[in-house]
């Protein structure tokens, strides 16, 4: 779903792998300037991956781009694994990956999990952050979950009713358990038949318009198997406490230089989540795309998001 706001496709300069613990090995790699200004992508999920798209909101003269895939996700191994996966074993991958490239701070840059994920790893690593820019903010609160889960359905009762109608009437009163339950089934057809559904549904909800090109990412079966997995752990076992600690932390990144892009009708990660994190971060900037769903790459995010690290190239230059 690329659109005329993205920089060129690029290829990685380098690549490889990073073994985090005895079942986890991480894919990451770098694209663009070996020398220039270091920023780290953020994927979302939990559970999807980096694609080739991604490396495009940055300028490839001036950053160092680096991308991985999470635990579990994409190219990191093994695939879809829920054992050992947590928010603060990511944030531990982070400051590894950042450890053996060799640098100091970077700029950070994730939309939807991603955003949570970078918003929680710069309130853990405040003094690694040069600047965040986040995109579909999510904070990973009940109401969020609970809207994810039941809410859509009042504005794509369509796409809940296929959602919800996967499973029997009775068990739809806890729809996650339900999922939860059938995709980690033995029975390896009845589990991957859940995840395929749960990400389907997800993907149809990303963009203002339909989009067949965008939804075939979350068909994809790879993708389908990790993303549903992973969303479904982490909404039902890797929870904050307190519920609102991202908006409760926030003091510890005030200082930080911060760009906030969300889309007017973003139905998965809905608007409240990025006008509560700019009340209580008024020297954030927020810009609402007015013709948007969620995905980074409709054309209004593509543009906003673009525009944000071109900022970070305005007012810097790059690492030496």
């Amino acid at each position: 779903m690329a659109n005329e706001h993205f920089y060129p496709e690029i290829e990685p300069y380098t690549h490889g792998t990073l073994a985090v613990s005895d079942l986890h090995t991480l894919y990451w790699e770098q694209c663009g300037n070996p020398e220039g200004e270091p920023i780290l992508f953020l994927h979302g999920g939990p559970g999807a991956a980096c694609s080739t798209n991604d490396r495009r909101f940055f300028d490839p003269e001036f950053f160092r781009i680096v991308l991985f895939d999470q635990r579990g996700c994409g190219r990191s191994t093994p695939v879809g694994e829920l054992e050992d996966n947590s928010i603060d074993a990511i944030v531990a991958d982070i400051e590894r990956l950042r450890e053996m490239l060799g640098i100091e701070t970077w700029h950070v840059f994730g939309g939807s999990w991603g955003s949570t994920l970078s918003l929680y790893y710069a309130q853990e690593h405040p003094d690694r952050c040069r600047t965040l820019t986040l995109r579909g903010i999510w904070l990973l609160t009940t109401p969020e979950l609970d809207w994810w889960l039941y809410g859509i359905r009042n504005i794509q009762p369509e796409l809940w009713n296929a959602f919800a109608g996967h499973v029997p009437e009775e068990e739809r009163g806890d729809l996650l358990e339900a999922y939860w339950q059938r995709m980690n089934s033995e029975d390896r057809e009845v589990a991957f038949a859940a995840a395929r559904q749960w990400s389907l549904y997800e993907g149809a909800c990303c963009t203002l318009y339909p989009s067949p090109e965008f939804l075939s990412w979350f068909e994809n079966p790879g993708i389908a198997w990790s993303m549903a997995r992973l969303e479904a752990h982490y909404f039902r076992n890797v929870r904050f406490e307190p519920d609102d600690l991202l908006l409760r932390r926030v003091d510890r990144i005030r200082h930080i230089p911060a760009f906030i892009v969300h889309g007017r009708y973003d139905i998965v990660c809905p608007i409240k989540a990025a006008v509560d994190l700019k009340e209580a971060w008024p020297e954030a900037d927020l810009v609402v795309v007015p013709d948007a769903g969620h995905s980074s790459h409709e054309p209004g995010i593509t543009k906003e998001l673009v525009a944000a690290t071109r900022r970070i190239v305005a007012t810097g230059r790059p690492h030496r």
